[in-house]
């Protein structure tokens, strides 16, 4: 192989590892991380939204790989809406979390089947449905699993932000081989889905630690939905002034 695609297939790998750091999708990963009090199942959801990452990538490289100029200066035209989806969807993960908190923390209960039916409200512990059925803390694995929802808001993150960068040095004449830009792509998606499983196992260290003390473990979670709702307010505010 030549040097040139040598080092282009090195930068995708290092533009993977860089990528899946970017704000915006820290910020998403932790409001879905908050969901868990168990870091190593940070490593399935970080997984998961790697995956959904390198999808639409992987079919849109391949189109720019055959066409070359012609679609990457299309995509360049309407990279800004995939950011307003990006901001969006911030935003919207933010305010679910406020309504999960919301949500868990009050619950109706009816009694009719006693002497004297009736109706109570009490509060439980903030934990989803899925908490109950996977091992808490720091040092208990779980069994590995897929998130559907971190799939989907990989993809909505898939062709925003700096994987701009990584399409557009599929149009170059550093990659002059299908065969070889495609497995820019591959080494790309593989360093987004090794970076971002490392980063969610740190992400959900805090919720794990806090998950002794209800209080502490709810202002965690509320840290990781106004983070969330902030940052895609932010991105809005960027993309008007652009």
């Amino acid at each position: 192989m030549e040097t040139g695609a040598l080092a282009a297939l090195a930068l995708g790998l290092l533009l993977g590892l860089k990528h899946a750091t970017d704000a915006d999708h820290v910020v998403a990963v932790a409001t879905v991380v908050s969901e868990y009090r168990n870091p190593w199942r940070g490593i399935w959801i970080g997984a998961s939204w790697g995956l959904g990452h390198s999808t639409p990538l992987l079919i849109l490289g391949t189109a720019i790989l055959l066409v070359k100029g012609a679609l990457a200066q299309r995509y360049e035209a309407v990279a800004p809406l995939f950011e307003f989806g990006v901001a969006i969807m911030l935003i919207l993960l933010g305010v679910q979390v406020f309504w999960n908190l919301r949500r868990r923390g009050l619950h109706l209960h009816e009694h009719v089947a006693e002497e004297e039916p009736h109706v109570h409200i009490h509060s439980h512990d903030p934990a989803s449905e899925h908490e109950q059925e996977v091992p808490h803390g720091l040092f208990q694995f779980g069994r590995p699993f897929f998130r559907l929802k971190s799939y989907l808001i990989g993809i909505v993150h898939s062709l925003a932000g700096s994987a701009a960068v990584m399409l557009l040095v599929l149009s170059t004449d550093a990659i002059r081989s299908v065969w070889t830009g495609l497995l820019y792509i591959i080494l790309f998606g593989l360093g987004t889905i090794v970076a971002m499983s490392f980063l969610t196992l740190l992400l959900g260290v805090p919720f794990a630690v806090s998950s002794s003390s209800r209080k502490l473990n709810r202002a965690v979670v509320v840290a990781a939905g106004a983070a969330s709702i902030f940052f895609g307010l932010f991105l809005m505010w960027e993309l008007a002034l652009a």
